[in-house]
């Protein structure tokens, strides 16, 4: 159950940096929030809008509160495989995975043609430039870097799970960032005070409005077509590798993104900035650190959060605090026997299990937010 730190705040984090309840708490009280602004169990500090937050707006959206990986989020499928389909080791699977699914900054498909990636997705973007066209096509259908991760997993039952999580890419990022830019020289022309720079917002009947609201949710259908192809080609190397195999079914999910919804009566913009969708009935995704679990949830619509849960388990750490405080040595122990990029262990430190809040006490957070359908453990963990 929620609790309330400030005015106009209600949190279901049991563990949470107050600077995260200070950052918060400065976007609740801009004029155009329509209602309280809900923490997941999982928010940390982010850049304007705290990461894990809900905010709810009427005639304005905060471009920086959906963030620069518009339309981020998880993909995860069921397959007909279980454990004992699995050989002992799925060290043949990582080659594969990093040939045909490029993870890294700035990395795409470099053999493919500039408009491959317009045909798959079928939603040609008129106003690109050419170079940003080249960018779309080539990063279509790739990871990404951070914590961007491929994961093969098994479930409660023994049934074997693909599990993977990405976003818009470059393409995403420049349009975010454009957008982001343009809502602050707004305000500085028409000398708007803001507490965070950050939180600068664009007013909803303005072509400026518009110009965002175009590029956002064309960046959200690029990151959810961009991640089911990459899904596809996982199982793809995953039925391969084993020599058999099918789709059982695929749950694909934002966490970052905003859109119109109707709550108490009224139409407003919500915006889910590190938060999935949870109406009752929804299939969500919700990921652990490498080395934990993930689970498989379905929403119970729960009208305090907006219908919303947590993405994941949420930093407790930097990158930067990370790095210096913990060890390759013990990543490599947390990772134990799965099949990782573990040649990349003093690389990946930042995205160290104890970086991360515990999963467990994330899920028992948010009992009031989602039901648990299937709790996975990975046995490959490729990240970007």
């Amino acid at each position: 159950m929620p609790n309330q730190p400030v005015p106009n705040l209600l949190s279901w984090a049991s563990e949470i940096d107050p600077g995260a309840i200070e950052q918060a708490a400065r976007a609740s009280r801009l004029p155009f929030v329509a209602g309280h602004v809900a923490l997941m169990p999982d928010a940390h500090v982010g850049i304007g809008a705290t990461v894990g937050s809900v905010i709810p707006t009427e005639g304005a959206i905060i471009p920086s509160a959906v963030g620069v990986d518009i339309g981020c989020g998880m993909i995860a499928t069921e397959t007909t495989l279980t454990a004992t389909d699995l050989p002992d080791t799925l060290d043949a699977l990582m080659p594969l995975v990093e040939e045909r699914i490029p993870a890294g900054v700035g990395k795409g498909h470099e053999d493919r043609a500039t408009d491959r990636a317009l045909d798959d997705l079928g939603l040609p973007h008129t106003g690109l430039t050419a170079r940003q066209e080249r960018t779309v096509a080539t990063q279509f259908g790739t990871l990404g870097s951070g914590n961007h991760f491929v994961e093969v997993c098994l479930d409660e039952r023994d049934r074997v799970w693909t599990v993977l999580h990405s976003g818009s890419r470059g393409i995403g990022n420049q349009l975010a960032t454009r957008h982001i830019a343009a809502a602050k020289a707004l305000m500085r022309k028409h000398l708007v005070g803001l507490e965070d720079p950050d939180l600068a917002y664009l007013v909803q009947g303005t072509a400026e409005f518009t110009a965002y609201v175009e590029d956002m949710l064309w960046s959200q259908r690029y990151a959810m077509a961009s991640r089911a192809r990459m899904d596809r080609v996982l199982s793809q190397a995953l039925f391969q590798v084993v020599g058999r195999g099918s789709r059982v079914r695929v749950i694909n999910c934002h966490h970052n993104f905003t859109q119109r919804e109707r709550h108490d009566g009224r139409d407003m913009w919500i915006t889910r900035k590190g938060a999935i969708k949870a109406d009752a009935g929804d299939e969500g995704v919700i990921p652990g650190s490498m080395g934990t679990r993930s689970y498989i949830v379905r929403g119970l619509g729960n009208p305090l959060s907006y219908h919303s849960c947590s993405h994941g388990a949420g930093r407790r750490m930097s990158r930067g605090r990370a790095k210096r405080e913990l060890t390759t040595h013990s990543l490599v122990e947390a990772m134990g026997a799965r099949t990782w990029n573990a040649n990349r262990a003093a690389a990946l430190v930042d995205e160290h299990p104890e970086a991360y809040k515990p999963i467990d006490l994330v899920m028992e957070d948010q009992k009031d937010l989602v039901a648990v359908q299937h709790t996975l453990s990975q046995v490959f963990n490729y990240k970007g």
